[in-house]
């Protein structure tokens, strides 16, 4: 299998083990296994809930795990039709229902398996995305199911997968009975649906984010607190998902780059900035203000040599030598 992204980074890590933990302790009723081109996309196939509609079913799907899982949730699309979910609408499961920040990181891909196996035999009435059919469709989708081909997974059917399945269920419990282990397999197998879990459509969690948003846009405190909780995911997101080519668009990444180094900069700016308050002057009149200034700088470089009280006794002798002309051409 060729793993695209860092192999040191947490979440490939994870990917990795949850892959290796599902192939070493396989289930006679469901399968899952990442694609070999892309580590984030996975195929499952289930068997339908024991006495129910779908008991003699067999459903096919993808699984998309998020660049943070398993910080977030993977999303679910069933393939094959079930008379329950309708056919490739996104599934997530959470503890609310509406926010996927529930996830806990403990659980796994195995853990939502069988969540999501379990959700088939629930009543869909007043749920969204869920099928009102009847049990007599849900019976015939059921017979119909296992020969339906993935051509992703080389074109096998349902009933081939779930063969292998069993076959290699029955083989890991032969090897782990002979080397005293026995009952280990089965113990693993039978993994409890936290009964927090729900299942919700990504669609109606968006919708529902924003009519959340929208309903507490005056609250300048909700605000800022989703302010703080959306710089610390992104700060998250920055570092698990470093070194993901594949997954993560090198533009978000520079932008957030960007603006890091613009909050950086901020601090350092003068609070005046002449340049664009002021209206430069044009150029025709900007070549006669190097010579004044220069005129200005000598005037008072030659001025700055002769005292102030010379000045003053010029003053007062010009205009005593003024007073004594006009007396005498007055007559006095």
């Amino acid at each position: 299998m060729a793993a695209k992204g860092n192999s040191k980074s947490p979440t490939i890590k994870r990917i990795m083990r949850e892959a290796q933990e599902l192939s070493t302790t396989p289930s006679p009723d469901y399968a899952a296994a990442p694609l070999e081109t892309d580590l984030f996309e996975w195929h499952f196939t289930l068997r339908g809930p024991p006495g129910s509609p779908y008991d003699n079913g067999l459903y096919h799907g993808r699984i998309v795990l998020p660049p943070t899982y398993p910080l977030r949730p993977p999303s679910f699309r069933f393939l094959t039709p079930s008379g329950r979910f309708e056919t490739n609408r996104e599934i997530c499961l959470s503890i609310s229902g509406h926010h996927e920040e529930t996830w806990q990181p403990a659980w796994g891909v195995r853990t939502a398996l069988v969540a999501l196996r379990s959700f088939m035999d629930t009543d869909p009435k007043g749920q969204v995305g869920g099928l009102a059919t009847g049990d007599d469709v849900r019976r015939q989708l059921a017979r119909e199911s296992r020969d339906w081909r993935c051509h992703g997974c080389g074109g096998r059917t349902n009933d081939d997968i779930i063969r292998e399945c069993e076959e290699a269920a029955r083989a890991a419990e032969a090897e782990a009975a002979g080397a005293g282990a026995g009952g280990e397999g089965s113990s693993r197998r039978e993994v409890e649906v936290p009964a927090e879990l729900k299942l919700s459509f990504r669609d109606e969690m968006e919708r529902s984010a924003a009519a959340a948003a929208a309903a507490g846009s005056g609250g300048a405190g909700g605000a800022s607190a989703e302010a703080t909780a959306q710089a610390m995911d992104d700060a998250e997101t920055a570092e698990l998902a470093e070194g993901f080519v594949q997954t993560v668009p090198r533009a978000n990444l520079d932008d957030a780059a960007s603006s890091m180094a613009a909050s950086m900069a901020r601090p350092g700016q003068t609070v005046l900035q002449p340049t664009r308050t002021i209206p430069l002057p044009n150029a025709a009149h900007n070549t006669g203000v190097p010579a004044q200034q220069a005129q200005l700088q000598q005037q008072a470089i030659h001025g700055d040599g002769v005292p102030k009280w010379v000045d003053r006794v010029i003053v007062a002798l010009a205009v005593s030598l003024l007073a004594m002309i006009l007396k005498v051409l007055l007559g006095y």
